[in-house]
């Protein structure tokens, strides 16, 4: 990777976003704390400042050393770092008489600017903000303004520093991705050579660089993430990785067998694993969420140490962990955004067990690990696949739970799923599953009173679920799948669907 762009996190909502904007242009980001700057920034070619929560005058307001990047390197501050690049360099950041929010449009554009090339009068920018610049930082001229903010974008003389007030990673900047693609490759002069061909060609480099002729055990799920995984390994190692595919007990209807069939004509070594009633034994009794996913994932690790007993000489463990997963766990790459989550293979192995951890797709959205699929000619009907949480069916059956309760969720999602292939709904669906709630409500079959379990069904639109919206599944369909449900699925009575986006709820339930 030879266009790097540092994204420094001060704790934005948008920061993931920005990432991913970046490299919608094919060139490389990467996300870290403001209080954990690389020592070696060489391997950076701009650095680009995030949104935050806090406000420049707070005494708590992050406060990074930028003196080997300002003015040394292409910067771009924006909302909070625009405001602290004036803040800290002779401007003067102060309250706004209203706050800044919502969608604005540029009235005024500096004319003849590399840095709003092809942007114009009236496009529409998003505001966030309730502090506003009042004067620019020393060196500095004004570049463009809405109708409410004066120095909407600016730039500061005698250096490729700029700042805007405004997110153009936003959909509702209608012009954002133009800017970025100003900034980094008319300014900058970064190649957007990042591509999936590239990535798997440097990849493949890195890990054969890194394991050598030493053994990988990787745990394949059936997923896209740890399929393509298991391939980039597969392309540098060769018959030095391992596979296991593990029944935890959670997994959909018949999975385990059709999971298994699946990967016979990929080439690789996979090995099947039940351990279901181990899984199953340890998380009775216990209902908390954050409780049955560290049960989930402290066994999956058991069974992978007692595996990889089995294979003589295996020093990896590889993981299909993705940059969402991470984020969601690690709070962006260690710093002050929020943590959602844990997620059962993010967080490093126990000390009794002596395998190193390998994550070929650490770094990747899950829009992005498709396509590195595709450009490996892997089977689209892979590619395709719904996200599964790791967790499985532990985090979709709410409150403790039973082989009894699993196997009713499995009838249930396996209706709602094959009922999505045969409308030709399921290509159009980025997640889909079923929810067992812990209610058990009044109903009626054939004149008798029934007391019986509720499902919640859940499809979401999604790139790469850091944010999704509810999708509208036709009405026919819904009510045909409600009555398959109610009718073949001995324990429920009532079905609903979940039509909550992401934020402010989760695409799990749990």
């Amino acid at each position: 990777m030879h266009n790097n762009v540092l994204i420094l996190d001060f704790g934005s909502q948008y920061t993931q976003l920005i990432a991913r904007r970046v490299r919608e242009l094919n060139i490389y980001s990467e996300i870290k704390p403001y209080n954990k700057l690389p020592e070696d920034l060489s391997d950076y070619k701009a650095v680009i400042l995030s949104g935050s929560p806090s406000s420049v005058r707070s005494e708590q307001a992050p406060h990074p050393d930028l003196s080997e990047i300002k003015g040394k390197k292409p910067l771009l501050g924006i909302c909070y770092g625009a405001q602290y690049l004036s803040h800290f360099h002779g401007g003067n950041v102060a309250p706004s008489a209203t706050r800044e929010y919502g969608r604005a449009n540029l009235s005024y554009v500096k004319q003849n600017e590399d840095f709003l090339s092809g942007i114009g009068e009236g496009s529409q920018v998003w505001m966030s903000h309730s502090d506003t610049i009042k004067e620019l930082p020393e060196g500095a001229v004004c570049l463009a303004s809405t109708h409410d903010v004066e120095n909407a974008a600016y730039k500061i003389e005698g250096e490729t520093t700029y700042g805007i007030q405004f997110h153009p990673e936003v959909y509702h900047t209608t012009d954002g991705k133009k800017l970025l693609e100003n900034f980094l490759v008319n300014i900058a002069g970064l190649e957007q050579d990042w591509t999936p061909d590239a990535f798997v060609e440097t990849t493949v480099e890195e890990l054969q660089k890194e394991i050598g002729d030493e053994k990988v055990i990787l745990g394949l799920s059936g997923g896209v993430d740890s399929s393509v995984a298991a391939m980039l390994l597969h392309k540098a190692i060769g018959d030095h990785l391992y596979c296991i595919f593990v029944n935890n007990g959670l997994l959909r209807k018949n999975e385990f067998e059709s999971v298994l069939d699946q990967y016979k004509h990929m080439g690789l070594n996979v090995k099947g694993v039940d351990a279901s009633a181990r899984f199953l034994d340890a998380l009775k009794g216990e209902s908390d969420p954050e409780g049955k996913r560290k049960i989930i994932g402290r066994v999956f690790i058991e069974v992978f140490d007692d595996e990889s007993h089995k294979v003589e000489n295996a020093k990896w463990l590889a993981q299909g962990t993705i940059y969402p997963d991470r984020i969601e766990s690690v709070s962006a790459s260690g710093g002050p955004s929020a943590v959602i989550k844990s997620h059962h293979n993010v967080g490093g192995l126990p000390d009794y067990m002596k395998l190193k951890v390998v994550e070929p797709l650490k770094m990747l959205f899950k829009d992005e690990v498709r396509r590195v699929g595709a450009s490996m000619d892997m089977p689209a009907e892979i590619l395709g696949r719904h996200p599964f949480p790791g967790p499985g069916l532990g985090i979709r059956i709410l409150g403790d739970i039973t082989a009894e309760k699993v196997a009713i969720l499995q009838e249930v999602d396996a209706i709602f799923i094959d009922g999505l292939k045969k409308w030709g709904l399921y290509d159009k669906v980025w997640q889909a599953g079923a929810m067992l709630l812990p209610v058990d409500s009044v109903g009626v079959m054939g004149d008798e009173r029934t007391y019986e379990k509720c499902v919640a069904l859940r499809a979401v639109e999604s790139t790469d679920g850091m944010t999704a919206d509810w999708v509208n599944l036709p009405y026919e369909f819904l009510q045909k799948t409600s009555n398959d449900i109610i009718n073949k699925v001995k324990g429920v009575n009532r079905v609903v669907y979940d039509i909550s986006s992401k934020p402010p709820a989760t695409i799990e339930w749990e």
